[in-house]
């Protein structure tokens, strides 16, 4: 069975003073406070949800 594709992505910038909707997608891709990181399955839907904040998050392939 082949393994599954994943991306680590850490957010770098606050989102205070920011749409509620691009803290919401922060939440949703598991990042809430600076420095977190996580690995996330690479999916359109997960690459859609990383490009709406990419001005706040680093991705660490």
């Amino acid at each position: 069975m082949a393994t599954k594709k994943t991306v680590r992505v850490r957010q770098t910038g606050s989102p205070i003073r920011r749409d509620a909707s691009q803290r919401a997608t922060l939440v949703g891709l598991g990042l809430n406070k600076m420095g977190r990181e996580r690995e996330l399955e690479d999916t359109p839907a997960v690459r859609g949800m990383i490009a709406k904040v990419a001005h706040l998050i680093a991705v660490l392939d």
